[in-house]
């Protein structure tokens, strides 16, 4: 065995880095006797080829004097004919089955060498699909919409997963190259450019990452090694990852270097981690917490955001390392998104089964974050979620659409369609100033009519598992389960189903009483002293009555906010018998927004008069502002 002294010199672990005097190529597979580097022909049908020296704990590698980047190459195992991509590949032009791309990070002229990233605190977060979000669906031409995004309010643009899968769309969830962004979308120094001039708008960037399972699909990474999927863990999308079994040793340098590979290589401002329940980990010191603190470390002086999904809400993610934490930054809040939609739609069917939607409900969510904080769940036959005392307001990201929702419909309906104009006013109102982190998906700032709907391009042999699997997880809403629901069901296979989740961005000037509302909420939150604290501690509601109440926020020496919601008919409060309700000591209560705007699309608030009785109209938003007299 012989070490290459070239592998102090690396920035990770396997992969092919360029370097002064050639590219390193280095690759784990423990199992296997000989290793080669094979080029692509040079033209003249003959390939080259070097061989990698055998390191300890299963590596293999060699540094080619002759490769450069740009060229093409894959790894032959044991002499065998089948040629397979780098499991580390950076860029895989043709695709998770075709050859792997040596690509040069350098290369890249960032320009953001002052941008000091982001921390959670006034984050507005837009979510968005790359392949959908323009007719183009490239980085090149997202890239164009930053200024428009950043003008309206955004701060935060977060990507769904990016890592290379097969097929000529899908959202990127079941993806294979982990270090390798689509080829669907552009290049990697495309991508570079859209992080780049995010900073240069203002917008940071954080990327979804899958680390909970593998894709099936043009996954070779068992060619490798058979210890990168666990075998004593399962879940439900497939081979989750060797995490704390038999030579996992190498699998967890694997990941842990792909989070700060991100960070490093394409100036990411943080990372979205999938389904956290689903990364399974016994061991004592849990992967979460090993990439949460890799990551940090390698944004270097940049401050960065590190969110999670975490269906059973357990808060632990959000502890600090001190106090048996993961130290994430936020949790998604799935009980902030369900009783939003129980109250736009009416409707308790499958997992909305547990909220009714109540006045109290949305003053709780307001104050805790989590509604479920270890109290039994009917859905699920057990008790749900954690207790969130003590933790900050902004730590819960909170949101009314977002891709899994809106394609767990039969038809990826968008939320101003399933509920009435001014409930969906007073809704975003909530929305936006609640004491949580507001997320918007791809569209919904200015009421998209396109829908957002599950579509994947698998092999042949996978279609039609794709399509019953899809229409077997809808079954767990009863009117989809209907045989006559189930047959119009969007074939996800189905290119069109593709093509119909692609935004018009016509429809901004289309929908502009939904833009405006959107961008003067957003406006609100940023400029306005008080709703810019996001303190909970510092907020109390009660409710008015039917389906309207008021959340008074304390804002000391900036005079106080109060905004008051109402899902129902008009309310008239004669009699306040309600302490939050009054005003502060030597001031009065005066109008400072209201979802009946015209511009909105609203009625016109009716005249509000502080010192007599309150009209609170039906189906709207107001916020009051204390005013000293």
């Amino acid at each position: 065995m012989k070490a290459d002294s070239t592998i102090s010199r690396r920035k990770f672990p396997a992969g092919a880095e360029a370097c002064g005097d050639g590219v390193h190529f280095r690759v784990w597979a423990p199992l296997r006797r000989q290793i080669e580097v094979v080029f692509e022909s040079n033209g003249q049908g003959q390939a080259n080829c070097v061989e990698l020296e055998s390191e300890r704990q299963g590596y293999f590698s060699v540094l080619a004097r002759e490769a450069e980047p740009g060229m093409r190459y894959r790894f032959r195992l044991d002499g065998q004919q089948q040629l397979y991509p780098d499991p580390a590949s950076r860029f895989q032009p043709e695709g998770p089955f075709g050859p792997s791309q040596v690509v040069d990070p350098n290369a890249f002229a960032w320009t953001d060498a002052n941008w000091p990233g982001v921390s959670l605190p006034g984050q507005v977060i837009y979510e968005l699909h790359v392949g959908t979000f323009t007719s183009e669906g490239t980085w090149d031409a997202a890239r164009r919409q930053l200024p428009e995004l950043a003008s309206m309010g955004i701060t935060l643009v977060q990507m769904m997963p990016v890592a290379d899968f097969p097929g000529r769309y899908g959202w990127g969830y079941d993806g294979v190259n982990f270090y390798a962004p689509t080829r669907l979308y552009g290049t990697p120094d495309d991508l570079r450019a859209f992080v780049n001039e995010a900073h240069q708008a203002g917008l940071g960037v954080l990327l979804d990452v899958i680390y909970n399972h593998i894709g099936l699909a043009g996954n070779f990474l068992d060619q490798f090694s058979p210890w990168y999927a666990s075998s004593r863990h399962r879940n439900e999308w497939g081979q989750p990852i060797n995490f704390d079994d038999a030579n996992s040793g190498p699998v967890r340098d694997f990941f842990v270097a792909n989070a700060c590979y991100w960070i490093e290589e394409f100036h990411f401002d943080g990372l979205r981690f999938d389904a956290t329940q689903a990364v399974l980990d016994d061991s004592p010191k849990h992967i979460l917490l090993e990439m949460q603190r890799a990551a940090r470390r390698a944004a270097g002086a940049r401050s960065i955001v590190l969110t999670g999904e975490n269906e059973p809400q357990n808060v632990r993610l959000l502890r600090s390392d001190d106090h048996g934490g993961f130290g994430f930054d936020a949790l998604y809040s799935d009980d902030f998104h369900h009783s939003a939609l129980v109250r736009l739609t009416g409707r308790r069917d499958g997992y909305y089964q547990d909220y009714f939607a109540a006045p109290e409900e949305f003053i709780a969510l307001a104050k805790w974050g989590f509604l479920y904080q270890g109290q039994y769940y009917a859905w699920q036959k057990a008790p749900r979620g954690t207790p969130t005392f003590g933790l900050p307001g902004e730590a819960f990201v909170n949101c009314v659409e977002n891709h899994d929702q809106l394609a767990n419909s039969a038809d990826g309906r968008r939320s101003w369609q399933m509920t009435s104009p001014g409930r969906h006013r007073a809704m975003t109102a909530y929305l936006a100033l609640a004491p949580g982190t507001p997320m918007l998906f791809q569209g919904q700032e200015f009421s998209a009519s396109s829908p957002f709907l599950y579509f994947a391009d698998p092999p042949p042999e996978l279609i039609r598992g794709v399509i019953d699997g899809r229409k077997q997880f809808l079954q767990q809403f009863r009117s989809m389960a209907l045989p006559e629901v189930q047959e119009r069901l969007p074939d996800p296979t189905d290119q069109e189903t593709f093509a119909r989740c692609k935004l018009d961005f016509a429809e901004r000037e289309l929908h502009a009483t939904s833009y405006a509302l959107h961008r003067d909420l957003l406006r609100l939150r940023r400029d306005d002293l008080v709703f810019r604290r996001q303190s909970s501690e510092q907020l109390h509601g009660v409710r008015l009555g039917g389906e309207a109440f008021a959340l008074r926020y304390f804002g000391a020496e900036s005079g106080d906010r109060m905004m008051i919601i109402n899902f129902g008919p008009e309310l008239h409060l004669e009699s306040m018998p309600e302490p939050l309700l009054a005003p502060p000591s030597n001031a009065s209560w005066r109008l400072l927004w209201s979802s009946e705007a015209i511009a909105y699309g609203g009625y016109g608030p009716p005249p509000f008069e502080p010192d007599k009785a309150w009209l609170v109209p039906g189906e709207a938003a107001m916020v009051l502002a204390s005013m000293v007299n």
